[in-house]
């Protein structure tokens, strides 16, 4: 770029529209859409550490897609192309490639290829980008307003990450005009400018979660506002309305947002809210949909999900339609209102689907000949008997009679299923009556098809998986799954596991939030070692943070390490008997928690585990020492000073509820079985280990010749056994309430 160059673009730059003046450079200048670029979420550390795979950014405009691909540009040490689908054809695709193959080739360079619009590109344009990716010579940042996977190759798709980007909140927008009117480079910082909090309410308002439509707005306002005799450029109310006077309504008749909104109008109508579907109704009208449209879906719901309920539906809609065909526009939205109401409002029956099970009948089954006295008997009842033995159904009482209408091998099929709803409900019962009857008259012509069966299960097999399978590791994943099923995380969620150890969460942490991101905390080296192991055969941005350090020092790390990372989910499995100061610990966590987030705690309570004495026939031991064992158990159990076993359930619920939490508290008992080893009868009595032996805690209640008899009590009885072991689980979810 030579200097006249870098003159004309200073110009163009000066003279960009403010939505282009103040679009961020950084991350740090970046607002809104926390869920994608968020402390902690995948997309902001692969862009921090320039390791980007190729993306697609898929929203509605004005969300910041260009944006982040300009943040890209700023931020990596690869090429960076930009092409705008609009304008670029295939010569622009292959000059781009050309670049990219030769700095690939001279420097090892790479290169990211910007596509702005991409679904404006055709599929020959698209396929013309799909070798390239495919190969890693460019990495391809899409940014459509599309649905990416009706509307791109679905080759490119699949080899893209998809992030959606979301109209951004309100809050964001507030401070998309703080930063416009402070700036003093890029924006009106170096302007006096008051503007009226009305005002910036009907601005943000009006520009429906689209910035740049809010900033076009704001510079509308500015610059066509004459400053007042102190100098100062007053925006009122007045000015914003008539700066940004209508609200943009996404809706695109062959994209997404008409199948979406006329997909929410049609389930509100059929779920009987009649607000909602006036609401999408207004959506769409708003928008310009054509109500013949409307009215043809209207038509349809009328007779699948309504039907029999209110057989009048399908006439009132119609009607309505014919009444709108008559009168028009504007005056036609009364009827096609009356059409909407009376549905929503209707009884529903959706038993018309009846009629596809009988079309599936038809075309799975072989075909069934007419039944005989079905049959035409006018052309040939002579010669072949057709249409004997038809009962003339007006010849009997209420003008019906028991007789089979079906083919053979058809007989007691039921494809419609009456509702209970509306007209319906009145011939319910009848049908089930004559029904019966017929099922009846079916069985007295002859016998019911021979029913087939099944050898039985061959329980030595049985036995064999029971013996192979792994009860513990069953029990642990249905503990992991409920953990999860509490409060299931989204994809862009940030997760935070308190006692990672052997990342059972961690790993299905993971797999549950893809573009947010899990850390972990490790209570040992040990655990640390072990886990980075397994971690390593994952890609560098797709493992965990794995963090050795107590809770204090976590709150330390996690500030440092990324700042300002809050976390959806918090999740724990047997944390809290690692705590020392609890009420500290729940202050922590709190710290730790996003808006809206939730913990979820799964902790086994030790006070009312399996007590060793009840697995041992007492019999041959003393009524006395058996006693003495009992109180001994129960004296542990009930420790004031063991943080193992000084807690309950309702510890934890009052901890979290005195600073603020809502809380939900289920309880359940995990029974398994344990093989009681050699191996393990010794760590029960051994001694002066960490944490404290079951032989240890008895010491402190019995003397040594009593924990010597009961030892050998344990090894003659238990020792080569399997026994069943009880375990009280309490799961925690916690809601912060503020």
């Amino acid at each position: 770029m030579d200097l006249f160059d870098h003159s004309r673009q200073a110009q163009i730059d000066r003279d960009a529209p403010l939505a282009a003046r103040l679009r961020p450079r950084t991350l740090d200048e970046f607002i809104g859409q926390d869920a994608v670029v968020g402390p902690g979420r995948l997309l902001r550390r692969a862009i921090q550490a320039d390791q980007l795979s190729s993306l697609i950014f898929f929203g509605p405009p004005g969300t910041g897609k260009t944006t982040l691909a300009q943040i890209i540009a700023n931020t990596t040490s690869a090429h960076f192309i930009a092409l705008n689908a609009v304008l670029a054809g295939v010569k622009d695709i292959r000059e781009a490639i050309a670049s990219a193959q030769d700095l690939r080739g001279q420097y090892g360079r790479r290169t990211i290829l910007f596509v702005d619009e991409v679904h404006r590109f055709n599929k020959a344009q698209q396929d013309a980008l799909l070798p390239w990716v495919e190969n890693g010579t460019v990495i391809l940042i899409g940014a459509t307003t599309e649905n990416p996977y009706f509307e791109v190759n679905k080759a490119l798709v699949s080899r893209s990450r998809i992030f959606q980007l979301k109209p951004l909140e309100a809050a964001d927008l507030y401070r998309v005009v703080e930063q416009a009117l402070a700036d003093n480079e890029r924006g009106y910082g170096d302007r006096a400018i008051l503007l009226d909090p009305d005002a910036i309410d009907h601005l943000v308002n009006v520009a429906n979660g689209d910035a740049r439509a809010l900033l076009n707005a704001l510079e509308l306002a500015v610059e066509t506002t004459l400053p007042n005799d102190s100098g100062q450029i007053h925006i009122t109310l007045a000015v914003a309305e008539e700066s940004i006077q209508q609200r943009a309504v996404l809706y695109d008749k062959e994209g997404d947002a008409h199948f979406d909104t006329i997909s929410a109008f049609i389930k509100s109508v059929r779920g009987s809210d009649p607000d909602a579907a006036l609401y999408w109704l207004a959506r769409m009208v708003y928008a310009g949909e054509d109500p013949r449209f409307i009215f043809r879906r209207l038509v349809i719901l009328a007779s699948e999900d309504i039907g029999l309920g209110d057989p009048h539906a399908v006439t009132v809609v119609t009607s309505c339609a014919a009444a709108f065909d008559r009168v028009g526009m504007p005056e036609g939205r009364y009827p096609l209102a009356q059409a909407t109401l009376y549905l929503a409002t209707a009884p529903k029956s959706n038993s018309t689907m009846g009629f596809f099970d009988a079309l599936a009948a038809v075309e799975q089954e072989r075909e069934r000949e007419v039944p005989n006295p079905m049959r035409d008997g006018n052309r040939d009842s002579k010669g072949f008997g057709h249409g004997k033995g038809y009962l003339y159904p007006h010849a009997y009482r209420d003008h019906w009679v028991e007789q089979q209408y079906l083919p053979s091998g058809l007989q007691g099929q039921v494809f419609y299923q009456p509702s209970d709803q509306g007209y319906e409900a009145s011939i319910q019962t009848q049908v089930a009556q004559r029904r019966e009857a017929q099922l009846a008259a079916m069985v007295d012509g002859g016998a019911l098809p021979e029913t087939l069966t099944y050898s039985p299960e061959d329980p030595a097999r049985d036995r064999w998986l029971q013996r192979t399978l792994s009860q513990a590791g069953e029990q642990l994943g249905e503990i992991r799954d409920r953990i999860f099923e509490l409060a299931p995380p989204q994809r862009h969620h940030r997760i935070l596991d308190l006692n990672a150890r052997t990342g059972l969460l961690t790993w299905e942490a993971l797999r549950r939030v893809p573009e947010g991101g899990v850390y972990a905390r490790v209570h040992t080296a040990q655990d640390q070692v072990a886990l980075e192991e397994q971690a390593a055969q994952l890609p560098e941005l797709s493992r965990p943070v794995l963090v050795h350090a107590d809770f204090e020092a976590l709150a330390a790390y996690l500030e440092s390490h990324t700042p300002g990372v809050r976390f959806e989910r918090i999740v724990g499995r047997n944390t809290f008997s690692q705590v020392v100061n609890r009420d500290r610990f729940i202050e922590i966590v709190q710290g730790f928690l996003a808006p809206d987030g939730v913990v979820l705690l799964a902790e086994t309570v030790p006070r009312h585990s399996q007590r060793i004495s009840d697995l041992v026939d007492a019999g041959g031991l003393s009524k006395a020492l058996v006693k003495r064992w009992h109180q001994a158990e129960a004296a542990i159990a009930t420790s004031t000073t063991d943080p193992r076993f000084n807690w309950q359930a309702d510890t934890l619920e009052t901890l979290f509820r005195k600073i603020g939490f809502t809380v939900q508290l289920t309880e359940d008992v995990l029974h398994s079985s344990i093989y009681v080893s050699s191996a393990l009868l010794q760590r029960w009595f051994a001694t002066g280990g960490t944490p404290p032996s079951y032989r240890d805690q008895l010491a402190q209640h019995l003397s040594d010749k009593d924990i010597a008899t009961i030892q050998q009590s344990c090894q003659r009885q238990l020792q080569g056994k399997t026994v069943q072991w009880r375990s009280p689980l309490v799961y925690l979810v916690a809601r912060s309430s503020q």
